[in-house]
């Protein structure tokens, strides 16, 4: 085999604590990361050459700058792979909606691209090339449930029970950069003792999002008649939790024209992992 699909899978944040600003700009944190059974597509062939080639919805996002490509050329040196791919990306997740859609992209470009050139690089090895692409990268290279720490790379994994979400998009996209270097962001949350479970657990990019962007406080207004609502992220995606599909579903389908949405469940192991595990490459190197 010389050419598969994995899944970018989406995640939530289901709490964000910032407990500080460190001297090289990154933030100190404390979060609660759950995959979804629900992401982006990406397609992986084994190329002729060693060019890294990237199709399908690129959203004339210069390829320098594409973090799908950014991924592939990192490993690509790091091992001195003398192989190429072509990525074929369908779209699925929201630019800007604090899911992880472009973490989650070079996540599973590191993940595949380590398989399909035969790199035998570690999940250590392969988070900490992805820690130098994006706080979130490591995560979804981890590929389980997790409380983050540090800039996000310090994981210790967890087991939630799953559920379903109702995700709204309100049609808005929230510069993650933006966010943390405001000064009016809430920086200064202390760290967590003791079991997380038992305490009061909120986002504290919220407040700020919801000054910035209306429509997000408006959404997670709306939201609230149906259950608690979140924000993930930075945004601007918000959710609602529910034990069953059906639940879940009534809020997608009464949603207000001007957002999108959509549901899904959630799931301790990333659906990008189970889906790498199911695949058997030759161990000879064939081109397609």
């Amino acid at each position: 085999m010389t050419s598969f699909s994995l899944l970018a899978p989406a995640k939530l944040n289901l709490f964000l604590h910032i407990n500080g600003r460190r001297d090289d700009g990154y933030h100190e944190l404390e979060t609660l990361f759950t995959f979804l059974n629900y992401g982006d597509q990406l397609t992986f062939t084994l190329s002729e050459t060693t060019e890294i080639e990237i199709t399908g919805d690129t959203f004339d996002i210069p390829l320098q700058d594409n973090l799908i490509y950014k991924a592939a050329v990192l490993l690509q040196k790091h091992t001195n792979s003398s192989q190429g791919a072509k990525i074929n990306l369908t779209k699925i997740l929201p630019m800007g909606g604090g899911v992880g859609g472009g973490s989650s992209d070079a996540a599973s470009t590191l993940l595949a691209l380590n398989k399909l050139w035969h790199c035998q690089l570690s999940l250590l090895e392969l988070a900490e090339l992805g820690v130098q692409l994006g706080a979130d990268v490591p995560v979804f290279i981890n590929g389980k449930s997790a409380l983050a720490q540090g800039i996000g790379e310090k994981l210790l994994d967890v087991e939630l029970p799953s559920k379903w979400y109702c995700v709204v998009h309100p049609s808005e996209h929230v510069s993650t950069a933006k966010i943390f270097t405001h000064p009016d962001l809430k920086r200064d949350t202390p760290k967590l003792k003791g079991d997380w479970q038992q305490q009061t657990l909120s986002n504290d990019c919220e407040p700020l999002v919801k000054k910035l962007c209306p429509e997000v406080e408006k959404t997670l207004q709306w939201l609230l008649k149906y259950a608690p609502s979140k924000m993930t992220g930075t945004g601007s995606c918000c959710f609602v939790e529910f034990a069953t599909q059906k639940e879940a579903q009534h809020v997608l389908e009464n949603l207000p024209h001007n957002w999108d949405g959509f549901i899904a469940s959630s799931v301790n192991i990333s659906p990008a992992h189970t889906q790498l595990n199911a695949i058997h490459l030759s161990n000879e190197v064939t081109y397609k």
